[in-house]
């Protein structure tokens, strides 16, 4: 493949994230006011914290999606351009307003409250192939809070193979809990990256390891997320694991975002599945150590010093 200006393109939604932590937390009704130890306004987003992860390993990454043209917007492009994420394809609609979600976090478990915005106005008419062309592979995350570009998903991964580019998919949770689209569309994606929950609600299994092996007979790569337990990749016949790194964990927010940025660090350099996972769970791992989905991503150089 000829030099691209780009290793990666993210297509994505664009939000803040308020994180509110105790280990206590229990929101109650009835006006009752709760005291938290911690808040944050953080940059989130499924496809931000990937694409800042990325870079954060020195990946050269483009980012296209819409925001709003107000205070939650401007602080979100802030903080894409201030960790070196090319931010000229990002379309600022003043006609929208950019989503935000509060999460509520006890550390070993969330949830998250999300106002949409415009976290699911990107079309896939907005990722043309000049663009495209510029790349030599496209993430997309978050699948089933991207609506309105999620019918074209298919067509525009055979796009991006056509002009020469690799896909990755990291679906997130699926609020309806129905699943539905995804396994039409593995056979497009090269890396699928689930969280174990998410593996086992597509495959319909209870065992991990049999719905990665489930999922791997359509896309090329599993790798699946295993929090404490680390993880699992498969390809074809071949399945590997690999343990966490131990790391006292402040939160988990954008720790799975953040090892997909390591996984696929790894399959664009041409390594092997296992340093591939490795180095997506030494990221991953880093990035639960401190507040919020970027604070905690590690360098190149300090992932690597975990995984050898």
């Amino acid at each position: 493949m000829p030099d691209r200006k780009f290793d990666l393109i993210v297509a994505g939604e664009i939000n803040p994230d308020l994180i509110l932590t105790d280990p206590q937390l229990e929101p109650r009704f009835g006006q009752a006011e709760i005291i938290v130890k911690d808040a944050a306004l953080t940059p989130g987003s499924s496809s931000v914290i990937f694409a800042c992860g990325a870079a954060r390993l020195g990946l050269k990454v483009a980012f296209v999606g819409v925001a709003g043209d107000d205070v939650f917007g401007n602080f979100m492009l802030e903080a894409l351009e201030s960790r070196g994420v090319d931010i000229s394809n990002v379309i600022v609609d003043p006609n929208q307003t950019t989503g935000f979600t509060v999460i509520l976090n006890r550390v070993t478990d969330r949830a998250m409250l999300t106002h949409l915005g415009a976290i699911n106005a990107l079309i896939a008419d907005q990722i043309p192939n000049d663009l495209l062309v510029q790349a030599r592979h496209l993430h997309i995350a978050s699948y089933f809070l991207q609506t309105r570009l999620q019918p074209d998903i298919p067509a525009l991964f055979r796009r991006a193979h056509v002009l020469g580019l690799t896909t990755s998919l990291d679906t997130n949770w699926d609020p309806s809990e129905q699943w539905t689209g995804v396994h039409d569309l593995l056979p497009l994606v090269d890396v699928f990256l689930p969280n174990e929950n998410e593996a086992c609600a597509l495959a319909k299994m209870d065992s991990v390891t049999d719905s990665a092996r489930t999922l791997g007979a359509d896309s090329k790569i599993v790798a699946v997320k295993m929090g404490a337990a680390g993880g699992l990749a498969v390809e074809g016949d071949t399945l590997v694991q690999a343990p966490a790194i131990p790391v006292e964990v402040v939160d988990t927010v954008g720790a799975g975002d953040t090892f997909d940025a390591g996984f696929i660090y790894g399959y664009l350099a041409g390594w092997s599945l296992e340093k591939s996972l490795r180095l997506g769970i030494a990221c991953g791992s880093f990035s639960a150590s401190k507040p919020g989905g970027l604070e905690g991503q590690p360098t190149l150089a300090k992932a690597l010093g975990a995984v050898s």
